[in-house]
């Protein structure tokens, strides 16, 4: 049976993900496809970074703007939303270009993972969220960093969810989440895809994620985040919990100074790049590309291009392929 085409543009923070993605998605006829857990979320654009209105106006854009930021909301939520915008795309005889930075959504859409609850004991489960109450995830993570690094380095202190999850994997069945996830990431995709994974060298990838922060705050992200509380968004919640706005509440609690909270955003990003670049090398199939490796946006456009011609015509680069 012959697999639908899909195009992937992934990367880490700040690498340049939405303008490339523009780029392609015009020239190919694509729609694009947001593969940003938090994108997802209503009134939350700056701290974000989502496309701006005049981006979105340019290709049809799908999976922005599709959440309640008062409300929990999972990556069985996104693939039950995205899955059939992915297929109505196919239909219509359109090529879809998923974009983001989170993995595990790009994973799982593409893959169709089994969100089926296969845990019974739900104690562990229990024990380990009044533990999560009481200690902090912090604690929870260390524990984890022990137990299985890999899991730990790719799932962010602060994802409460994921790291019950991997814990309570681990503690049920003796088996590292990591190593289950390595198995999922190894499955047969519906789809023929083309992963593309968008990269900078280190100290200019943690620049500009310096100077993205820093015109976040220009831009209003204190006010962003103080609307948020207006209109009653909880503090605990999964939205206000995420990079960036936890800081800023932070500042505006009187918790830290508008500096600190700039500081410990900047740092959060990079490491936050660190662990989407740490999943990104561990999926299969995927074809990097440098943007220093070129001499303006133009050729670098044009070889994204190039890879997405050979890939629509039949061809598909080696895998795990530097292109320069």
């Amino acid at each position: 049976m012959k697999k639908d085409p899909v195009l992937v543009l992934a990367g880490p923070t700040a690498v340049g993900k939405t303008a490339l993605s523009l780029g392609l998605a015009e020239h190919f006829g694509a729609e694009i496809i947001s593969a940003d857990s938090m994108q997802v979320y209503k009134g939350m654009d700056i701290g974000t970074a989502k496309a701006t209105p005049r981006e979105q106006a340019r290709v049809p854009h799908h999976m922005i703007d599709v959440a309640d930021p008062a409300l929990p909301y999972s990556v069985a939520d996104y693939v039950g939303q995205a899955g059939p915008l992915l297929q109505d795309i196919l239909a219509r005889g359109r090529l879809p270009l998923i974009t983001g930075g989170t993995g595990f959504y790009i994973q799982a859409l593409l893959k169709g993972l089994d969100f089926s609850e296969t845990l019974k004991d739900t104690a562990i489960r229990n024990r380990l969220q009044a533990r999560m109450e009481t200690e902090g995830p912090l604690a929870l993570h260390r524990e984890l960093e022990e137990l299985d690094p890999a899991a730990a380095a790719a799932i962010h202190p602060h994802n409460r969810k994921r790291l019950i999850r991997a814990l309570e994997y681990f503690e049920e069945t003796g088996q590292r989440f990591s190593e289950l996830n390595l198995k999922q990431q190894a499955q047969a995709s519906p789809y023929r895809v083309l992963y593309l994974v968008l990269n900078l060298p280190r100290e200019l990838l943690y620049r500009r994620i310096e100077e993205r922060v820093e015109q976040m705050f220009r831009a209003g992200l204190v006010e962003e985040v103080k609307a948020l509380k207006a209109k009653g968004i909880p503090a605990e919640s999964t939205a206000m919990q995420a990079l960036g706005y936890k800081e800023v509440l932070a500042y505006l609690e009187g918790r830290c100074s508008r500096e600190e909270a700039i500081a410990r955003i900047k740092l959060g990003s990079r490491h936050y790049a660190k662990r989407q670049l740490t999943w990104f090398k561990r999926e299969q199939g995927t074809i990097w590309l440098d943007r220093t490796q070129y001499e303006n946006e133009q050729t670098y456009l044009q070889a994204a291009m190039r890879l997405c011609e050979d890939f629509l015509e039949g061809g598909h680069p080696s895998e795990k392929e530097e292109i320069v």
